[in-house]
């Protein structure tokens, strides 16, 4: 069973607010919003499960969007309040301590569209992930979308190979073997990132599917921008003109099998069936 307790003490130390708008975060924020925002109508209830602090919660208020924050980090939706209320960002529907796998707080057909851009990340068991997407299916209203990120297998595996040569405390032997043997990672550590699930595309095509959505895209989310992203915003601001053709490469290619499993976060859009 996933350890919820070790997530939330990850994220209580871990700035993950600030993480997406570093280089790295940035082009994944920036390339997930505009899938997001090409995807939502104007008038669209979102439910931003696993949001964390809020930063696509708090974007999307200030776009209009009736939006409900959940997250099982007390921690985060304070500082989300925080953020909101020195700011006079719009108010959200909600900000409330949820688990994803337990939607109970929502009734049925609630939302029209759900962001899930981070339980996937760290559900370790199958009836979890089942559970949560599940859930996620009962609280759309039909026709409703939803936005979900993960890890892709080889991109996992290759950055529990890094965390090996750099955190010896996290990573050893019998670990490492597990995380390529089932795609599971659980961190011998108390600090690095915690509970980490890997699973190939295929898979979580599958899950969805199961639970009555059809795939709308499955795509990488930075590409082949993923760790060169200080550099394209280094282009960015010395030409934009070619920052622009990369950044239309980058989306051109990112539903490339090759890319979406050695490319960082991917991301799955689809719709209830």
């Amino acid at each position: 069973m996933t350890d919820f307790e070790k997530i939330k003490a990850y994220y209580s130390a871990f700035d993950e607010q600030h993480r997406l708008e570093k280089a790295d975060g940035r082009l994944e924020f920036d390339c997930s919003m505009n899938l997001i925002l090409e995807n939502l109508g104007s008038s669209d209830r979102i439910l931003d499960l696993g949001g964390g602090a809020g930063k696509y919660s708090i974007e999307l208020a200030k776009l209009g969007f009736k939006v409900t924050l959940a997250d099982l980090s007390e921690n985060l939706l304070e500082k989300a309040k925080l953020h909101i209320d020195e700011n006079h960002i719009p108010a959200l529907q909600g900000i409330d301590v949820v688990n994803a796998v337990d939607l109970g707080l929502y009734q049925s057909e609630s939302f029209d569209a759900v962001l899930l851009l981070g339980p996937l990340y760290h559900l370790l068991e199958e009836n979890e992930r089942r559970q949560c997407v599940s859930e996620v299916n009962r609280v759309l209203k039909p026709d409703g979308i939803v936005f979900a990120s993960f890890i892709p297998y080889l991109s996992g595996v290759a950055g529990i190979i890094s965390r090996a040569s750099c955190f010896s405390d996290q990573v050893d032997l019998d670990n490492l073997s597990n995380v390529f043997l089932t795609g599971r990672f659980n961190n011998n550590a108390n600090r690095g990132f915690q509970e980490g699930y890997y699973p190939k595309s295929s898979e979580i095509e599958r899950l969805f599917s199961d639970n009555h959505f059809s795939k709308v895209l499955l795509r990488s989310i930075r590409g082949f921008g993923y760790n060169r992203e200080e550099k394209l915003y280094e282009l960015f601001a010395s030409d934009p003109a070619l920052y622009e053709k990369i950044i239309e490469l980058i989306n051109e290619t990112a539903t490339d099998p090759a890319i979406i499993e050695t490319c960082g976060h991917a991301m799955y859009v689809g719709r209830k069936a």
